[in-house]
């Protein structure tokens, strides 16, 4: 995969136990006050379970996020579920 994600492979995402283990990602949060980047499975997550990797870490185990990869900052992409198509909102 082309990597088009606007910060480099090796900086810093949030993402969650589930998504590393290979769980779909359903909830993807671009923050708009660092420019950083959140890959979860759209479950309620538990602060002990939350792990800061290289973004590379989610993205090559889950190259359909290069679908989302010019979603703005200040924007969140939802889906119900892998085969669903992503819905973007700005984040208020």
């Amino acid at each position: 995969m082309t990597w088009t994600f606007d910060q480099g492979r090796n900086v810093a995402c949030l993402t969650c136990e589930a998504v590393l283990a290979g769980s779909p990602v359903l909830l993807v949060t671009h923050y708009e006050d660092d420019d950083s980047w959140a890959f979860m499975d759209g479950q309620r997550v538990r602060e002990q379970d939350v792990k800061v990797v290289a973004m590379a870490s989610v993205v090559d185990r889950h190259p359909d996020l290069a679908d989302i990869a010019s979603l703005p900052p200040g924007w969140t992409a939802t889906r119900s579920d892998l085969s669903d198509p992503w819905v973007m909102s700005e984040n208020m």
